[in-house]
Order: C-alpha cells, then sequence, then structure tokens
C-alpha cells in the first residue's frame, strides 16, 4: 500500500485557517455533525491576511459589521477596525466553538490529486521539511487569493544606488525604525493610504508616491447607529440590523456609482476637496481617470490620510519613478523626492486555489481553462469548492453563503448516496472575464483567473442579495450540478 493510500481520511478538509476557513469549520461542524474534518494551515498561526500582515497601522477598508461573521456579532466599537482587533476575533472565534482544536499548523498544501475510482482527494502537504498525505471526499479551498510569499515588486532603475533602506508591507521587517525619517510610499491602493497616515505621526515626512489617483473616501471609524442600537437591543439583534443596514446601503451606493459614474465621480472628488481645503491640487492627486468601481475604492477612517495631508505631515506625489539616486527617488518630471525609507506597497501577486498543483485522474487542471460555477465551484473540479469573496463588499459576506452553500451540498449528497458533485462547462455560455476589475493586480493574473460565463449559474455576482437568494435559497440540483458514484466522473 502507498504511503498516499494509507494517508488519513476526512470527509472535508479546509485548507486555510483565516475567516473564510474558520467560518467554513463553523458552519461545518453546526451543519453537519458525526463528519470528520480538519483544517490545513501553511503558517503558524491562524489569522490569515490578518496575521501575515505587521506594518504600521494594518486594518480593514471593509467595516468589521459585514467583514464579521453573520453568526457572531462584533461588539468592538471601531467599525473599521485594526489587524490585531481583528485578529483577536478570528481567534476568539475558533477557541469559542472547538474549532482550533482542529487546526493543523504548519501544513502547506503543495498537491491535491483526485481518484474518480475512489472519489477522493489524496492531498500532498510540507510539513516540517517532510512530505505529508492526507485523503479527504470533500475539498474547501479557504486560502484566500493572493500568495502570502511573493507580493508584486516591480524593479527600478539604480535602486542599488539607493542609501536607505526598501521595504515591501507584506514582508514589514520587524523593529524598523522610522521615526524622524522621510519615507515615500509607491503606491496608491488601500495599503498606501493606510501606511500614510500611521507613519505620518512619527516620521520626519510621509510622501505617497502615486502614477494615477485612486478614490479615497472617508467614512467614520465608529458608526453611531450601531452605537444606539446596542443600548436598545441584545448584542445579536443589534449586530444583524446594523450589518443589514450597512449592505443595503453599500448596495445602493454602489449601483448609483455604476449607474451614474460622473455624478458619482463628481460627489467623490467634491468630498476630497471638502476634506483637503481650498488651494489644493485635487485633479491632479485625487481625481482618477477611470469610473467609480472599476477599481475598489479606498476607505480612510476618520478622514486620516485627508488630516495627515492638511497638517502638512504627508503629501501626494503623482508621478513616475525614473530611478533611484543615493538621496531617493528621481521622478520622470526631473523632481528629486529624498527619502530614507521607501515603502513599495505595489500591490499582490493573485494566486487562485492556493498555487496547489491539481491533477484530476491524473490530469494537470488548469483553471484559465475552466468556468466558475456560482462562483463557488470551478468546472471540472469535482468536491471542491473555492471561496471568493466581493470586490465591492466585504469578503465575508460571499464567504458565508459559500460555507453555507457546501453544508447544504454535503447534506444532499449524503441524502442520495452520491459520492461526487462536478460541473462541466455548457455549450453556448459564452466566457467573460472572472472580475471586471481593471486593477493592476487582477489584469497581471488574467491568464490564471477561471472565467465566468455570460448567463447564470456560471455568472460571478456582485451582488449579496442576488448571490444570497441563488445560493441560499436556489435548488442544489439544478441541472447543471452533476452527481455521480465512486467509478467515473459524472
Amino acid at each position: 500500500m502507498t504511503e498516499a493510500a494509507a494517508a488519513p481520511f476526512f470527509d472535508v478538509l479546509i485548507v486555510g485557517a483565516g475567516l473564510s476557513g474558520i467560518g467554513a469549520a463553523w458552519h461545518l461542524q453546526r451543519g453537519c455533525t458525526g463528519k470528520t474534518w480538519a483544517i490545513l494551515e501553511a503558517r503558524a498561526a491562524l489569522g490569515g491576511t490578518w496575521d501575515l500582515f505587521r506594518y504600521p497601522g494594518v486594518r480593514s477598508d471593509s467595516d468589521m459589521y459585514t467583514l464579521g461573521y453573520a453568526f457572531r456579532p462584533w461588539t468592538e466599537g471601531k467599525a473599521i477596525a485594526d489587524g490585531p482587533s481583528i485578529r483577536r476575533y478570528i481567534a476568539q472565534t475558533a477557541r469559542d466553538n472547538g474549532i482550533d482544536r482542529h487546526i493543523r499548523y504548519g501544513h502547506k498544501v503543495v498537491g491535491a490529486h483526485w481518484s474518480s475510482i475512489d472519489a477522493c482527494w489524496r492531498v500532498e502537504a510540507e510539513h516540517d521539511g517532510q512530505r505529508v498525505w492526507l485523503r479527504t471526499r470533500f475539498l474547501a479551498m479557504c486560502s484566500g487569493y493572493y500568495s502570502y510569499d511573493e507580493a508584486y515588486r516591480p524593479r527600478f532603475d539604480s535602486e542599488d544606488a539607493f542609501a536607505g533602506r526598501i521595504v515591501q508591507p507584506q514582508f514589514w521587517p520587524a523593529g524598523l525604525d522610522y521615526r524622524g525619517r522621510r519615507v515615500v510610499v509607491v503606491g496608491s491602493g488601500a495599503t498606501a493610504v493606510t501606511l500614510v497616515p500611521a507613519r505620518a505621526r512619527d516620521a520626519a515626512h510621509v510622501t505617497m508616491l502615486q502614477r494615477s489617483p485612486t478614490y479615497v473616501v472617508s467614512r467614520p471609524s465608529e458608526y453611531g447607529f450601531a452605537q444606539r442600537l446596542r443600548r436598545w437591543l441584545p448584542a445579536r439583534a443589534a449586530y444583524a440590523l446594523t450589518r443589514w443596514r450597512v449592505i443595503v446601503e453599500s448596495m445602493l451606493l454602489y449601483r448609483v456609482a455604476r449607474s451614474k459614474p460622473e455624478l458619482a465621480k463628481r460627489r467623490i472628488v467634491e468630498m476630497a476637496r471638502h476634506q483637503l481645503g481650498p488651494g489644493y491640487d485635487v485633479d491632479t492627486h485625487f481625481t482618477p481617470g477611470y469610473k467609480p468601481w472599476d477599481q475598489r475604492v479606498c476607505v480612510v477612517p476618520d478622514g486620516d490620510l485627508f488630516r495627515a495631508i492638511r497638517t502638512g505631515r504627508a503629501s501626494v506625489a503623482t508621478d513616475r519613478i525614473r530611478r533611484f539616486t543615493p538621496e531617493g527617488l528621481l521622478l520622470e518630471s526631473g523632481k528629486l523626492l529624498p527619502a530614507d525609507v521607501v515603502v513599495l506597497a505595489t500591490g499582490l501577486r493573485i494566486k487562485l486555489l492556493g498555487g496547489v498543483a491539481i491533477t484530476v485522474d491524473g490530469k494537470p487542471f488548469r483553471p484559465n481553462d475552466a468556468m466558475s460555477y456560482k462562483g463557488m465551484m470551478v468546472s471540472g473540479l469535482p468536491n471542491c469548492v473555492m471561496t471568493f469573496g466581493y470586490t465591492n463588499a466585504s469578503w465575508t459576506l460571499k464567504a458565508d453563503l459559500t460555507a453555507a452553500w457546501v453544508v447544504r451540498l454535503l447534506r444532499h449528497m449524503d441524502r442520495k448516496g452520491q459520492d461526487v458533485a462536478v460541473v462541466h462547462r455548457e455549450p453556448g455560455v459564452e466566457p467573460e472575464p472572472f472580475l471586471g476589475f481593471t486593477s493592476g493586480y487582477v489584469q497581471r493574473a488574467r491568464a490564471e483567473l477561471p472565467q465566468q460565463g455570460s448567463r447564470k449559474p456560471w455568472q460571478v455576482y456582485q451582488n449579496y442579495v442576488q448571490d444570497m437568494l441563488t445560493i441560499r435559497y436556489g435548488r442544489i440540483a439544478d441541472g447543471v450540478l452533476r452527481f455521480g458514484r465512486k467509478g467515473a466522473l459524472p
């Protein structure tokens, strides 16, 4: 008997112990009692993104009433929470529900191999320098959407000439002292707009260097209506009402932005102008050349980025890097931007399905050849669900729906005595990009992402209510999802 064939067997293996993985485990143990399961986590601690990122001021750009779990109220005051608070929330959820006892830390999944004869996945992981095999009936990929090991890192001319230090937010060096130093943050996304005000408190000056502007919106870090509801109602009821109010408001604002982009653009730019005061060049630094939500809109709690700029502790430069110099950065405009520390907040590198090497009956599986089913399954990949959140709302909203659907699917299969669930691409369904974003990290990963289709159930909605109706209440046996027994793919 081979090592893989003799490996421990689980009904479900969850890959990743971040927000998605812990949520999936909660739904599984509540809805599928008696099933065996485990979580494989490559790192030494749970938390996913919120354990990985340790740069100053790290926080979510989504509110915790929707980034939090539907089943566990967020009770802290701040709606826009910092990274350590989010990590504690995840850890407490795992601990209070006994989920932490099922996590196998230091298990990096590198391969997953489906056998139709056995209706089983053989999962290959690296642990303490050794290869470890596990078997599972069902695989839940909750490993996020980007590489933890590699960020997008453009190379610039004459970097070696720079006398200061170059760092990346994803790999923030412990003990980095930037007090009293001149800091340049290269980038204009969520990480950059978080770093700039956080470092402006102690640095001599912080400059956000961007090639082009991003939409930036100020939101209160605490929601007054949420605090009032907590005074009047039990915690769960207050949380549920707050959650739905935020969901509905966000959906309405998104619909307006997409249906009336010029109106939305004008309003967002006007808000930035109001925050920065007369005389500031908002047209250059805070007026993007694309429509709102063609890329993600950045949120700054209590306008902290704008406040740092108003006080003179931070500034924005909209330009391109020509080369590094010993003193800093020489820009295409000819301006020299002095720096002691340069932070390259230049983006993530997408890695779908955890970058795992997958085979189906001995044949390599390529996600780009496949089509996404309801944004959860991928054509040709049996007994496997991937969790992928929203681009225009909180990740956890879709993660919760996906986890609950997995429970429905497994219970349906048990009732019908079925071993395999799989979808296959249908003729006549035109392929479309999986994500409609124009962001650089999405465009760079097009060849690695699956596609979505021109009609349901192959479309990836960016709409929680539409997904809720489709995923939570739609039929499992919808005629597209196929079921079968051991021996061959249905």
